[in-house]
């Protein structure tokens, strides 16, 4: 598959029987939806099954990834924790006087990285913006995998689709579901495999309320539109938010000297949301990565690192 670029004279995204990696892309034109959140718990979730990852970050205004992969990196430096990391490219924006040029210019960068990590990793996930831009859309059309975290409100729901203020009916998609359907449309004129898309309900409450039904009933009516499965995300938890500063996930081994106090209940509830999610996703997660993630197990073992406080890392 190649993807070309609609300026002359840039390379094109070479995808196809050089292709080795699987491409996850976390999307929402809203903001604040936990696109970064998830995109570096599934790069640690599969770092822990073996697999080679890489991220690339197209978010060039906020780098939330960069700086959640850069705390990672130096909290395992400051304690010496064997904190996984993934291979990381940031796509600078570019702000030229022509959009013809900038669109060039990040388009060149974007494929150069792509090109550098595809052939030596098994995933590369990708983190994009909260906007409509030409980096946006190109993931978009790359993705083997897109997973749209969505806030469980209608607020939130308005991104996919509007609906009838007194049936809550679904009247009509929106403007980012119909960036998705066109990304379909143009991959599978180059490739047969279709983008398998994930709508994510992330900080469900709870408790069940009526607003909560209300948006669960209309996600799963609009999945029959617009062919997308719908999964469980992640609870409102403050785990979550504390962790960026380390850059940790509740993947990790959270002790007093990782996380800074004792792991509780619900770090461990945080952990299986976690792995049903990754479950949920259904990735090609080799057998290779997985005697990779075993062989490391052991090293760690063998190396004196015995886990402490709560065994969150069991079975």
């Amino acid at each position: 598959m190649r993807i070309e670029s609609p300026i002359l004279g840039v390379p094109a995204i070479a995808l196809g029987s050089t292709r080795s990696a699987h491409v996850i892309v976390l999307a929402n034109e809203k903001g604040g939806s936990g696109k970064t959140t998830t995109a570096m718990h599934v790069i640690v979730a599969l770092l822990k099954a073996g697999q080679k990852v890489a991220a690339i970050d197209v978010d060039s205004r906020q780098k939330s990834l960069t700086r959640y992969v850069s705390n990672r990196r130096i909290w395992a430096k400051k304690t010496g924790a064997p904190l996984e990391l993934p291979e990381h490219r940031a796509i600078e924006r570019v702000n030229g006087k022509s959009v013809d040029e900038n669109e060039a210019a990040e388009f060149a960068a974007f494929a150069a990285a792509v090109n550098e990590v595809e052939p030596h990793h098994d995933f590369v996930v990708v983190d994009t913006p909260a906007t409509d831009s030409y980096l946006m859309r190109l993931a978009h059309a790359m993705a083997d995998t897109l997973i749209t975290p969505l806030n469980d409100s209608f607020v939130d729901f308005d991104v996919l689709a509007s609906i009838d203020p007194e049936s809550y009916e679904v009247t009509g998609t929106s403007h980012y579901a119909e960036v998705v359907r066109e990304a379909r449309r143009q991959r599978r004129m180059v490739e047969e495999d279709e983008t398998d898309w994930i709508v994510m309900r992330n900080r469900v409450g709870q408790f069940e309320t009526r607003n909560g039904r209300n948006v669960a009933d209309g996600l799963v009516d609009l999945s029959r539109r617009l062919n997308y499965r719908l999964s469980e995300g992640f609870s409102e938890r403050v785990i979550y938010r504390e962790l960026f500063p380390r850059g940790l996930t509740v993947l990790d081994n959270l002790d007093e000297k990782t996380l800074g106090s004792k792991p509780i209940l619900s770090h461990l509830a945080a952990r299986q949301e976690v792995r049903n999610l990754i479950d949920g996703l259904r990735l090609p997660i080799d057998e290779r990565g997985r005697r990779r993630a075993a062989a490391r197990a052991e090293w760690y073992r063998c190396a004196g690192h015995p886990l402490e406080g709560i065994e969150l890392l069991a079975e």
